[in-house]
């Protein structure tokens, strides 16, 4: 390997007589450079459209100037002058980067390499048969020539595979920072969002959704591949996702084959300036699904959820809530209490019928009514006093959605 880099990288030494009727041709060659150089121009613009500019007069300078640093680079490799090589693939590198700023594949690039090799070839084996070289002449010339037609393709890659990961982390950057916008509390103003989907090329939609991903952990080849017209960024705990639209035809179906089962929770639908509040949602939600409280299957959609979300929004004021109306329930010993807040449960949910009660609870009727008249001795006139109901039901049912570890 290191072998074939110099090889590359540095002109042929010594003193043959191949290398001496090298010199000769390129004798011969020098006073035909600028004439090749048009012809290779005048090919490159006529068979590669990407280069047909005719109007525009910078841009066929630099098309100019690369086919003659091209042809002076190659002479000047056969000819062991002492060139800087290195010199010589900056330059190829810049054109690699021109090649991308201009939004261009290197397709066209190594069309027009191509096209003035053969060019040049043509002219050359003209020479030879003038000069009445030897055939071995023309071949070592044309392993050269291919040989720095890969140096120059190599560089120019380089270049422009540097140019676009530069742009696209630019771009990224762009994207992430718009991801701050949209979930900013308080809300930036419209304008600021507008200027900053501009530049970080995202259309702006009229409502988003906030995902976040719970991928502690988890390493990158897991994480999500998320469409185009997504923004995401996973770089911290949690992973967040904005979804343009998210009420669009086909948008569900994206998100969900995205995340792949991955842990996550999808906000609800909101305008361009409530995006905090969807991903504070989704992150409440995605906390309850860690706890247990909600289902872990996947996806978790906060808009399935609104009354768990709402009963777990301030735990303390329910336990406030909880010590206020079912203190009573304290003074009875375990497990009879536990039994006794089920049915008072089930009772107040089911309209205080005690033999749908003794339905659900798979339990005797009889059994129902002697559970009731106990609750009746610990609360008393409380059971009868609606406002006390609904919230002694608020309490016992978020009591009865915490894991028996909370």
């Amino acid at each position: 390997m290191a072998d074939g880099a110099r090889t590359r990288t540095q002109p042929p030494e010594g003193d043959t007589p191949l290398e001496a009727l090298l010199a000769e041709l390129l004798d011969q060659l020098r006073p035909f450079m600028d004439e090749i150089t048009e012809e290779v121009v005048r090919a490159i613009r006529t068979e590669i459209a990407e280069y047909a500019r005719p109007m525009d007069e910078t841009y066929m300078h630099v098309v100019n100037r690369g086919v003659a640093q091209a042809l002076e680079g190659f002479v000047a490799r056969l000819s062991g002058s002492g060139t800087d090589w290195e010199d010589i693939k900056a330059t190829y590198q810049r054109i690699g980067r021109g090649e991308a700023d201009e939004g261009r594949s290197l397709d066209s690039f190594q069309a027009a390499l191509r096209l003035g090799a053969r060019v040049t070839w043509r002219r050359v084996s003209e020479l030879v048969e003038i000069q009445r070289l030897p055939p071995h002449v023309l071949i070592a010339f044309g392993e050269n020539m291919f040989l720095h037609l890969d140096e120059m393709a190599a560089a120019t890659t380089i270049g422009y595979t540097e140019a676009r990961l530069h742009a696209a982390g630019e771009l990224q950057q762009r994207r992430s920072r718009l991801i701050d916008l949209l979930t900013a509390d308080p809300a930036v103003s419209p304008e600021a969002v507008a200027d900053l989907a501009r530049t970080a090329q995202w259309p702006l939609p009229r409502e988003i959704a906030v995902v976040v991903t719970d991928h502690a952990g988890e390493s990158d080849a897991v994480r999500p591949i998320v469409p185009p017209e997504f923004l995401a960024r996973f770089d911290g705990q949690l992973g967040v996702i904005v979804v343009p639209d998210p009420e669009g035809p086909g948008r569900e179906r994206a998100i969900t084959g995205a995340l792949r089962g991955l842990r996550a929770a999808l906000g609800p639908t909101v305008a361009l300036d409530a995006g905090a509040r969807s991903q504070r949602w989704a992150r409440d939600a995605l906390d309850l699904v860690r706890r247990g409280v909600l289902p872990d299957t996947g996806l978790v959609r906060c808009a399935d959820h609104l009354a768990t979300l709402l009963l777990f929004h301030d735990e303390d004021l329910v336990d406030a809530l909880a010590r206020q109306r079912l203190g009573p329930l304290d003074a009875v010993r375990s497990p009879q209490r536990e039994r006794l807040a089920e049915t008072l449960l089930c009772w107040l949910s089911c309209a205080r019928n005690a033999s749908e009660v003794a339905q659900r609870l798979a339990v005797h009727p009889q059994t129902v009514r002697y559970r009731l008249r106990q609750l009746e001795e610990v609360f008393g006139e409380q059971l009868r006093d609606p406002t006390v109901q609904f919230e002694m039901q608020v309490a016992l049912r978020t009591l009865d959605l915490r894991p028996s570890s909370d």
